[in-house]
């Protein structure tokens, strides 16, 4: 395999999400009534994006300036591809997500089985723009420039749109959901999604901004994250005979993944409702199997032992066991999670259970599942950093990285669709589709759910793995600009002070972005009920709502809120080597990495059971919709929205976001 065949199955990645997304906008889309209600997602949705880029323009603009004036003008150039790469990968996603919903709507009136095709090939266009974009882009720069180190610019521009667009996005759905929740629901005892509801409209266009073009940033930088970082490592190593596999290694293995994913594609279908979990796993464990096999194949071509900078010899085999660690991690960490949050699990239905003595209860049931969910998965990633570490020194815990992203155009496929999904149940029910209809775009919502939160537990395991070879290219890039070994000793008191104060920044990250939520969720409460209140016949079905003023509220409260947060990532790093030491940035990211990563499980797992446990009674339990402890469950979802869809999911990028710095700046800031 050569770049030239890595940059051919990229192209052949995106001709298939381009005749995906063809086949999709072919089909009906429905009544007008339908059409009507999509048109109002998918203009919401977009012009919200495009606002939102156009802040982010101005922070990419400043930051290559940056770059360019301090002499990296080939990371400058690569942050600028990177910026633009997930820019494009988001929009192209979002894009036809806006158009899919309404199709799935429509198809659902046939059979569960078109309604899944078309939801999933909506979710598998966000996951093969996201894959090829980000393999193309990197071995495009790399034929370029040569330069594993400049390629860490592209990881930065990914990394720095991924969190204005997880920060932005989360906001803006949350208020939303915030607003339409207790307000409809809680307050004037109407359905969800109810046409009256003048939050709803905003609601569904969050769920693409948040879950559709956040997710894929989210993810889009993970992917380039652990590939950069592989090849840097590589680059640094002694090999024994042909060095640049090493280097090389990481596209190839994301090639093989890529073409996995086209492969699994093909294995997700079923029309039976109780088996929509099962299709989706078995697209994944095909795409498996096939990444597996291409790899092995690939790799026993190549020359990829070296001896560690400790003096140890790494075989072959030990690197690929590694990537089959990584793979099988993520595989775990995403079963876990499908543990502590889906409702056919004990976790959400004990929730649910303690929502029958009220909100209390509720709450301090959800708080006790986040909490309790972080010991699993911390457990299975130290062991999987241990296992890899053993078998292929750091280069192998990098590369475990790159085997848990690699089928990345599937598992970010099953995750996308869920929002598509959560639409088309939307616009069945504002469009008073028939309730058949209604009950197979459930189906596939609640499964969207689960999908959901194990695409958030996927994201935070390939941030601890990623983060960690991050890191070893910071000392490695320090030690270099400096001409002499950054060595961390705990005993040091700038370090301490380092860990310490790198522990609390994931607290007060997630301080400014709940708080963010709240202001905004505020002034939505306050529209929806003004409505309520003004518009006379609203709550009779008399007369319509007003979406547009709760979308223009949910687009000003992202763009002003998401910031704040977003910067923090990029001006502490910056600021604490600058001013304090290269040791004290290296605590720094050693606390924020530890204390963000036990956080994010906590919050996207207690969000996930909140939400669950809500659908749970929903479905008829304890007394059905409408009843105390529904509105209890209603409140914990509530609470658990922006833990699970802001806050949580925005972490994973603030870690690798402050490696992904400190790499960068470290030639300039230590030399």
């Amino acid at each position: 395999m050569s770049l030239a065949l890595v940059l051919g199955v990229s192209v052949i990645g995106l001709l298939a999400a381009a005749l995906l997304a063809w086949e999709i906008v072919r089909q009906d889309a429905g009544t007008e009534a339908m059409r009507r209600i999509s048109r109002a997602i998918r203009v919401g949705a977009m012009t919200f994006l495009r606002t939102e880029y156009t802040v982010i323009a101005v922070f990419v603009a400043a930051a290559f300036a940056v770059l360019w004036l301090a002499a990296q003008r080939e990371v400058a150039v690569a942050f600028l591809a990177g910026a633009f790469a997930s820019g494009l990968a988001g929009w192209l996603g979002m894009s036809i997500a806006t158009q899919a919903n309404v199709r799935t709507t429509h198809a659902a009136h046939t059979s569960l089985r078109a309604a899944l095709h078309i939801a999933f090939s909506s979710g598998m266009v966000m996951g093969l723009c996201v894959v090829s974009l980000g393999l193309g882009g990197v071995a495009l720069l790399y034929q370029l420039f040569g330069d594993p180190q400049a390629l860490f610019g592209f990881s930065f521009g990914a990394s720095s749109i991924a969190l204005f667009a997880r920060v932005g996005g989360g906001i803006f759905t949350k208020a939303a959901d915030v607003g339409a929740d207790l307000v409809g629901k809680v307050e004037a005892g109407i359905p969800e999604d109810d046409p009256r509801n003048p939050a709803v409209v905003a609601d569904n266009v969050g769920d693409n901004v948040g879950d559709v073009a956040g997710m894929g940033a989210d993810l889009f930088e993970s992917y380039v994250g652990a590939i950069i970082a592989t090849m840097a490592l590589g680059a640094s190593l002694p090999a024994s005979g042909g060095g640049s596999d090493l280097v090389l290694l990481p596209l190839y293995l994301s090639g093989c993944g890529l073409i996995g994913s086209l492969v699994g594609r093909l294995f997700v279908r079923t029309s039976d409702e109780a088996k929509l979990t099962a299709a989706l796993f078995r697209g994944l464990v095909v795409a498996s199997v096939v990444f597996l096999g291409l790899a092995y194949a690939v790799m026993d071509r190549l020359d990829l032992a070296f001896v560690s900078k400790h003096g140890r010899a790494v075989e072959a085999s030990g690197i690929f066991w590694s990537v089959l660690a990584g793979l099988v991690l993520g595989v775990a960490i995403g079963k876990l999670t499908e543990y502590y949050t889906s409702e056919r699990m004990g976790p959400a239905r004990r929730i649910a259970e303690q929502s029958q003595t009220g909100t209390a209860t509720n709450l301090i049931a959800g708080l006790a599942v986040g909490m309790g969910s972080t010991w699993a998965p911390l457990v299975l990633i130290a062991g999987g950093i241990v296992l890899s570490y053993e078998l292929a020194g750091l280069y192998g815990i990098s590369v475990a990285a790159v085997g848990m992203l690699s089928t990345l155009g599937i598992s970010l496929g099953v995750d996308a669709y869920g929002p598509v999904a959560d639409n088309a149940g939307g616009i069945a029910q504002m469009s008073h589709a028939p309730l058949d209809v209604r009950r197979r775009t459930d189906a596939l919502d609640a499964v969207g759910n689960t999908t959901a939160a194990i695409g958030k537990g996927f994201a935070i395991g390939s941030a601890a793995l990623t983060a960690l070879a991050l890191f070893q290219n910071y000392v490695d890039r320090v030690s270099s600009a400096s001409h002499s070994a950054l060595t961390l000793d705990l005993l040091q008191p700038e370090i301490i002070a380092g860990v310490l104060v790198g522990a609390m920044l994931p607290y007060l990250f997630s301080s400014l972005t709940l708080m963010a939520v709240g202001r905004a969720a505020h002034k939505m409460v306050d529209e929806v009920r003004r409505q309520f209140r003004e518009i006379p016949g609203l709550l009779e079905g008399q007369a319509e709502a007003d979406p547009a003023r709760c979308v223009a509220i949910s687009t000003r409260g992202a763009i002003r809120e998401m910031v704040l947060p977003a910067l923090l990532a990029v001006v502490v790093p910056v600021g604490v080597g600058a001013f304090w030491s290269a040791s004290a940035l290296g605590g720094l990211i050693v606390g924020t990495m530890f204390s963000g990563v036990v956080m994010a499980i906590f919050m996207a797992n207690a969000g996930g059971a909140w939400d669950n446990a809500k659908k749970y009674i929903e479905a008829g339990h304890f007394g059905g919709k409408g009843g105390a402890p529904h509105k209890a469950a209603v409140v914990g979802d509530t609470v658990g929205d922006p833990l699970k869809d802001t806050a949580g999911p925005s972490l994973n990028i603030l870690i690798k976001l402050m490696c992904i710095v400190s790499v960068v700046a470290a030639p300039i800031l230590f030399q």
